[in-house]
């Protein structure tokens, strides 16, 4: 029997519930497969023991990322790990979106601050300051030029805490258009959604917020999918590698499709709540890549 662990992490207040999880393992079962829901830093799973290990919402690396990265490296070595660890390593650090725009994708215009650098902050617009290493708009908050102070607060925290700092101007079509995921699962496109602005304004950063607020089923326009396939072209290895993907959209300045940013880690699936057709094409995909 082919045995799949679907990896997640322990429950925590400051973490969302995966209600994907249950379906999705109902669904691997009901095709015959075992499927175990395992959290990624139990030091009793044997990852050996399984067929494949699909990462499916490992949402506190953000905290812990070289720890993370390295139980990845530990499961890959004994079995099938879904991403591969380089591609793990690449998408943890949003750093990534320079190497977009270096090749020509269109991409949130995006600078850095790490740790120990002075940052120059917009002057003259709002402007969103949110951590190199993040999850679920942890340490993001969107400012105005007459916030610097508050912001440069914000800057302190993080550098205090070892956080390389992004700082991106806020891309007002959000408010309008609201971002879009575009998901793909076994190399093929599942389906896509819409939400709502995640960051109000005056929303302080260590403040929790609602990670996907009014959310819709959405169809990708042509645009979308071309800016979509642009970006997994330049991840390294190639996008074929993928098990999952998920590309995160909003317009842009000129009004056309850029990318926010890449979920090749622990994408949500937004099964239980948009989508819980998709649920049996993804557990298709996992087999399939269990061999």
């Amino acid at each position: 029997m082919t045995r799949i662990a679907l990896v997640t992490c322990r429950p925590a207040p400051h973490i969302s519930v995966d209600h994907d999880l249950p379906l999705l393992a109902a669904e691997l079962e009901r095709a015959g497969a075992e499927a175990v829901i395992a959290y990624w830093d139990d030091p009793e799973v044997d990852w050996a023991s399984y067929d494949l290990a699909v990462i499916r919402s490992t949402w506190d690396y953000s905290w812990r990322r070289d720890e993370f990265l390295e139980w990845a490296a530990r499961c890959a070595a004994v079995t099938r790990l879904a991403n591969p660890v380089d591609v793990l390593r690449w998408n943890t650090d949003k750093r990534y979106l320079g190497d977009l725009a270096r090749a020509g994708v269109p991409t949130v215009p995006t600078s850095y601050v790490a740790p120990g650098e002075a940052p120059a902050l917009p002057a003259d617009t709002e402007y969103v300051i949110k951590p190199t290493s993040g999850a679920g708009s942890r340490y993001a908050a969107r400012y105005t030029p007459a916030e610097r102070d508050v912001a440069l607060r914000h800057l302190a925290r993080m550098h205090a805490e070892g956080l390389t700092a992004m700082v991106q101007p806020y891309v007002a079509g959000i408010d309008v258009s609201g971002e879009r995921a575009v998901l793909f699962y076994g190399g093929a496109f599942l389906h896509s959604i819409r939400k709502g602005a995640v960051l109000a304004p005056g929303v302080a950063y260590d403040e929790r917020k609602v990670a996907h607020p009014a959310l819709e089923p959405w169809q990708p326009t042509e645009a979308e999918l071309a800016v979509a396939a642009a970006a997994l072209a330049l991840v390294p290895g190639g996008a074929e590698q993928l098990l999952y993907a998920r590309v995160d959209l909003v317009d842009g300045a000129d009004g056309q499709p850029c990318v926010m940013e890449l979920e090749l880690v622990e994408p949500n699936l937004f099964l239980n709540t948009v989508h819980p057709g998709s649920v049996g094409t993804v557990a298709e995909a996992i087999l399939k890549a269990a061999g």
